[in-house]
């Protein structure tokens, strides 16, 4: 072979290694965004620092609101963390799934750890079955996903996740996530060596990241605690705050090891809280009545954020959205079809574009802790509420409550607020504004109509 010949062949061996480099998964243009989903536990909507808390340390969550596209008056349609997180992993209401509340009704289905009640529990998770989650509906496009946390609906596997950490019922273990809740308070590895091998593999991935924090027990580590228990604050919120610093401190490391592994620029990081809460200044571990498990703002108000460095350019936006609609935004992102009757929208294209997102209005609803009944949603309805523009209207219903009783203090005739000036729910203008209140009535009742549960009046 001459001199020539032998030029050319390595001028074409380099030119199929340099296209190669080119169409890598890791390089190329088309490449499909890996997806980051950080879900923060029993976290009230002005406790971070980027909300403009004056105590509370958020730095690596405020990194990630500057440098992403924050919405700060977003909501979740349930101020309960089971449903919250079912809507989160599928894209439909708690109602639409059937799963309302965290367990079925003890005094319906038999005592805790009967045979006929682990039957129901089974039941319930076994909804999840008949609906395609984030991760299932992400396969077609090559993701591997990976679960850790909080996860009630039995095994990862169960979820559509590919790896995980719980194993699930009926297997042993706490029945928010047995083994997935060690996630965070006891170090990141299970997620960094997944993303490590999702790297290895040249797969895009997703990650399921939701801790049980800042959640009960509230236990946090002293070096953060110093920090906060010198305040003249009750203990109860001291360790509150800590533990909202320790929750940031994990997303710190997490989003470090993106940076450092080359990815973070192509990684959709989408973050939010299941529901809210307030500190009982007397109690430790326990909340006040208005926030968890309640439609006021300090128990369906979160801030969310997306960060796509790649794409999204950093924006502050006041548009109302809903975790509904994180499920087909992502789909939208990496070019998947939205299923049609998927009730959220495609938030992407208005992102991308800096333009206002047209909506009118989002739908919240609230159920009772324990389900009383797993075939019929109403059974446990309490609440339903909707915002258009300024104004929220709270509906209550006659649904079958449970030894959570005492914290429905909302449970009352209807309530309208207006949020531009009075974001903490302290005037009701029912009185004031009927016309208001009997119109948004009508367009809560034609998002669902109700079969048997009747409003208190």
């Amino acid at each position: 072979m001459d001199n020539k010949n032998i030029i050319s062949r390595i001028k074409t061996l380099f030119y199929w290694v340099f296209l190669s480099f080119l169409i890598s998964p890791v390089y190329a243009e088309d490449t499909p965004p890996n997806i980051v989903l950080i879900l923060s536990d029993d976290h009230a909507w002005y406790d971070y620092g980027f909300m403009g808390h004056p105590i509370v340390k958020t730095p690596s969550l405020d990194k990630l609101a500057r440098d992403g596209l924050t919405f700060k008056g977003s909501y979740v349609p349930t101020a309960l963390c089971r449903p919250s997180l079912a809507t989160i992993a599928t894209g439909y209401y708690a109602s639409t799934i059937g799963i309302t509340g965290n367990t079925p009704a003890f005094d319906v289905y038999g005592k805790k750890g009967s045979a006929e009640h682990n039957l129901q529990r089974e039941k319930l998770i076994s909804k999840i079955d008949n609906i395609d989650t984030l991760p299932q509906l992400l396969k077609s496009k090559g993701y591997v996903s990976f679960q850790s946390g909080k996860w009630w609906e039995g095994s990862y596997k169960r979820g559509g996740f590919d790896e995980g950490m719980t194993r699930g019922f009926p297997e042993a273990g706490g029945r928010h996530g047995d083994d997935g809740l060690k996630i965070g308070r006891e170090g990141m590895e299970p997620v960094t060596s997944f993303i490590d091998r999702a790297l290895n593999d040249k797969k895009p991935f997703l990650v399921w990241y939701a801790p049980y924090m800042p959640h009960s027990p509230h236990n946090p580590i002293e070096r953060i605690y110093k920090k906060y228990k010198d305040l003249d604050l009750p203990e109860s919120v001291k360790k509150y705050y800590a533990m909202i610093e320790w929750f940031d401190e994990t997303n710190g490391i997490l989003l470090k090891h993106l940076e450092d592994k080359g990815v973070k620029d192509n990684t959709i990081i989408v973050y939010v809280s299941d529901n809210g809460w307030i500190s009982n200044p007397d109690r430790l571990n326990s909340f006040l009545p208005r926030s968890k498990q309640s439609p006021s703002e300090a128990g369906v108000r979160t801030p969310i954020i997306f960060s796509w460095p790649k794409k999204l350019k950093p924006q502050s936006r006041h548009d109302l959205i809903s975790s509904i609609d994180i499920v087909p935004t992502l789909l939208g992102a990496v070019g998947l079809p939205i299923p049609k009757d998927m009730p959220g929208l495609n938030l992407m294209d208005n992102m991308l574009s800096e333009t206002p997102i047209n909506r009118k209005e989002i739908f919240g609803e609230g159920f009772a802790h324990d389900i009383a009944d797993l075939d019929d949603p109403e059974g446990s309805l309490l609440y339903r509420w909707i915002i258009e523009g300024d104004w929220k209207l709270i509906l209550s219903y006659d649904g079958k409550t449970d030894n959570y009783r005492k914290r429905h203090t909302t449970l009352t005739s209807p309530q309208l607020f207006h949020l531009a000036t009075d974001e903490h729910e302290q005037n009701n203008l029912i009185d004031q504004y009927p016309d208001v209140a009997q119109r948004l009535a009508k367009k809560i009742e034609q998002w669902y109509p109700l079969k048997t549960r009747k409003i208190i009046q």
